[in-house]
This record gives C-alpha cells, structure tokens and sequence, in this order.
C-alpha cells in the first residue's frame, strides 16, 4: 500500500471497484454457466451476460489506457484487479477483447509481489485441503 494518504486512498478505492464493480458480473456469469447450462434459453442469457462483463471491462480498459497500472504506481488495487480478471480465463477469455487488459493482467502477473500474494493464498488453500 502507497505511503502518501491521497495515493493511498485511491489504491483502497480501486480495491473496492474491482470487488464491488469489475467481480460481480463475473462472478454471474461464471455461476450461470455452471448452475443454468441445461436450460433452454441458456445462450440468450449467456449473450446478456457476457455483454454485461464486457460494459465493465471496456470501463476498466477505457480507464488503464496505455499505462502499466490503475494509478501511476503499482498498488494493492492492481494486485486486486489482475485477481478479479484471472477469473475469465476460464471459459472463453473475454479478456481477450481488450489488448491493454491482457498486458495488464500479464504484467502484474509477472511481479514478484503478486507471485509472493499468489503463492501465499495458494498455501493456505493447500494447507485447508489436507486438513479434510
């Protein structure tokens, strides 16, 4: 998290927008594709659905532009983000869509404080499963 109380305000606050505005459609569409795939009008949902993660990812795309992150600096807020994106890579990767959101999410991947946050979630998982 940033130092300065303004830049870290606005780290905090892009937390918030990829929980609260980028995850949730996400989140829907990734549920309906695992709860609704034998319903009848599983496709036209499908489409409404993907349009919705589109709107928000072509807000998100529209924000980043050609900069490395969300606000100048690498910060939780981008470590957040890249979580809440890596959720499209299953299924199709409408991620794909927006170049700067795939060399985003490539180039926070690729950071050793996100390999360090990843491997450290990835543990206490690990460590769940073997205590069934």
């Amino acid at each position: 998290m940033p130092d300065d109380a303004i830049a870290l305000a606005r780290a905090i606050t892009w937390i918030f927008a990829a929980l609260n505005t980028v995850e949730p459609p996400i989140v829907e569409r990734e549920a309906f594709m695992l709860m609704d795939r034998d319903k009848s009008w599983y496709e036209e949902r499908l489409v409404a659905l993907e349009d919705h993660v589109r709107k928000r990812l072509g807000e998100l795309a529209d924000c980043l532009g050609d900069a490395d992150w969300l606000d100048g600096e690498f910060s939780a807020g981008d470590l957040m983000m890249v979580m809440v994106l890596r959720r499209l890579e299953d299924g199709p990767n409408l991620l794909e869509e927006f170049p700067n959101l795939l060399a985003y999410v490539a180039h926070g991947e690729a950071r050793p404080a996100y390999k360090r946050a990843f491997e450290a979630q990835r543990a206490v998982f690990i460590a769940a499963s073997r205590s069934r």
